[in-house]
C-alpha cells in the first residue's frame, strides 16, 4: 500500500513539474523585428523588359496592419482561407511609410513577442506608394515619379529564402520580413521575354510615353486615363503582385 501511495506521488510530482515548465515556456519571449525589403531591383536599379535601365532615388511604400501569426499547421495562401493562429502579434497598427531605397533591410517596427515560429503574416500596403528615380535608354533619359495609389491586403505564408526567418527563441530576435518585388511591376531584361514575369508585367515604355522634355510625373488617376485600358489593368495586376514574404507568394484579400 506504502508503495503504491509513493509512486501515486511521483507521477503526480513529476505531471506538476512538466506542466510548471510548459507554463514557463509558454510565457518566454524575445524580440519580433518587422523588416522592409525592395531587394537589389530597388537598391540597385533593374533593366524593365523593353530595355529601359531604371535607378531609383527612393521608393516610398506605406504599410499598415501588420500582424504575425504562429500557426499548428503551415498556412498556405494558396490553400487556406483563413490563418488559424495560437499565437497573433499586432507588429504595426498605424501606417507607416519607408524608404525601401535607404537600405539594404529597412527596420519597421521592433516588439516583444511570445518565443515560436511565425509562419504566416498579413499586412496592408496602402497610399501613397512613390517611386522616384531615372530611366535611360538610347541615350534618352527620364526623370519620373509614380504615385501610385493601392490600398491591398496581403495574407502570406512562412517567408521562402536562403535562410529561414521568424524563428524566435526566447531572450532571442527573430525577423519576419515583408518583400516587394518590383520587377513585377517593370518585368526584367535579363530574363528570356516568354517568361511570366515579362509576360505578366507592363515594362516602362507605357509610362515613358508619357513624359514630355525628359520628365514625367504621373499618378495613379493619370494613368488610368492616358494609359491604354489593357496597360493599365495589367499595371493594376502587377501592383497587386508586389507583395512576398522573401520569395513565397501572398494572396491579395
Amino acid at each position: 500500500m506504502l508503495k503504491l501511495w509513493l509512486a501515486t506521488l511521483t507521477v503526480l510530482m513529476l505531471n506538476f513539474s512538466f506542466g510548471c515548465t510548459i507554463n514557463k515556456t509558454s510565457n518566454e519571449e524575445g524580440t519580433l523585428v518587422l523588416v522592409a525589403n525592395g531587394e537589389d531591383f530597388v537598391r540597385q536599379g533593374l533593366l524593365s523588359k523593353d530595355g529601359w535601365k531604371i535607378d531609383f532615388n527612393h521608393v516610398h511604400v506605406t504599410l499598415a496592419n501588420v500582424k504575425a501569426y504562429q500557426t499548428n499547421a503551415p498556412f498556405s495562401p494558396n490553400q487556406d482561407e483563413a490563418i488559424n493562429a495560437t499565437d497573433t502579434v499586432v507588429l504595426l497598427d498605424a501606417s507607416k511609410t519607408v524608404d525601401l531605397a535607404a537600405a539594404k533591410v529597412i527596420v519597421v517596427q521592433r516588439l516583444p513577442a511570445p518565443a515560436g515560429i511565425y509562419n504566416a503574416l498579413s499586412w496592408q500596403l496602402s497610399n501613397p506608394l512613390i517611386l522616384d528615380g531615372r530611366a535611360e535608354k538610347d541615350g534618352k533619359t527620364i526623370d519620373f515619379m509614380l504615385e501610385l495609389n493601392p490600398e491591398l491586403k496581403y495574407i502570406c505564408g512562412e517567408y521562402v529564402g536562403e535562410e529561414r526567418k521568424g524563428i524566435l527563441k526566447a531572450n532571442g530576435e527573430a525577423e519576419v520580413e515583408i518583400t516587394l518585388h518590383f520587377d513585377h511591376i517593370f518585368g526584367d531584361g535579363n530574363m528570356a521575354a516568354q517568361e511570366s514575369i515579362n509576360t505578366e508585367s507592363l515594362g516602362f515604355q507605357p509610362i515613358a510615353d508619357l513624359g514630355s522634355n525628359g520628365t514625367l510625373k504621373v499618378d495613379m488617376f493619370t494613368l488610368k486615363q492616358k494609359l491604354r485600358q489593357s496597360h493599365y489593368q495589367t499595371l493594376s495586376s502587377a501592383i497587386e503582385a508586389l507583395g512576398h514574404v522573401g520569395e513565397g507568394h501572398c494572396q491579395v484579400q
